[in-house]
């Protein structure tokens, strides 16, 4: 499994907020939220590491990641100029502002893991916890395949999930990255297009998910990550 971490965005909405610091370097924990990632996939198990940061933001990493700047207009060019970089194989792939505790990663990288082993051209993070300007709904069958991705949320009696920030990408989701990119700008429009083909598309869902979109995402993941175990919630 090879790891990419998603940091090209300008942060434009912390920056609103009055954060100045560069969203992968924005503490966490009392780390820069880079690191926290970079040692996360790295106690996962990753193959390999690769962090791709926007121009001009100097980041200073451990161990055997690698650093390779990028100057692209959204997530999805980021994400196909990334693997293009990167060896063969599945990959686990998460954006730069994605906070979890351990245990949740941990339990979500076994379920991609998983999944991409038994034929999943793709895996999708998905929660309940909704908490974003623009969420991304998803539908899944009783077996967790994903069966629409939604921009607003799905009708009344089906499960309320939004997707993450995370996700596992099969050599045949890179492939189809690689080409969906010359027509398509956004993450959610490759996601969508994925389920749209009908190719498996598995889910995994843990409890809560944190994106560092504001000054007070920033705040209440200080809080949930540093508390003691009994009484995160």
């Amino acid at each position: 499994m090879q790891g990419l971490i998603l940091a090209g965005g300008r942060g434009s909405r912390l920056a609103a907020d009055g954060v100045e610091t560069p969203k992968p370097l924005v503490e966490v924990a009392g780390r820069p939220q880079i690191v926290n990632l970079i040692e996360t996939f790295a106690d996962l198990g990753c193959e390999s590491i690769t962090c791709m940061v926007r121009d001009g933001i100097t980041v200073d990493v451990p161990g055997p990641a690698v650093v390779r700047a990028c100057r692209t207009p959204s997530s999805l060019h980021t994400l196909v100029a990334g693997l293009a970089t990167l060896p063969p194989g599945p990959v686990f792939c998460a954006m730069v502002d994605t906070v979890m505790p351990p245990r949740d990663w941990h339990r979500l990288y076994a379920g991609v893991t998983e999944r991409l082993a038994a034929g999943s051209v793709a895996v999708l993070a998905v929660t309940p916890f909704v908490d974003d300007e623009l969420p991304l709904y998803v539908t899944r069958d009783a077996q967790g395949f994903a069966t629409s991705i939604l921009d607003t949320p799905p009708p009344s009696g089906a499960s309320l999930l939004v997707t993450g920030g995370v996700y596992g990408l099969s050599p045949v989701a890179r492939r189809l990255a690689s080409v969906a990119v010359a027509s398509l700008h956004r993450m959610r429009a490759f996601l969508r297009l994925l389920v749209e083909l009908k190719v498996p598309v598995a889910t995994v869902e843990v409890p809560r998910i944190i994106d560092l979109d504001h000054k007070s995402d920033l705040e209440a993941a200080e809080r949930w990550l540093t508390a003691p175990a009994e009484d995160e919630q």
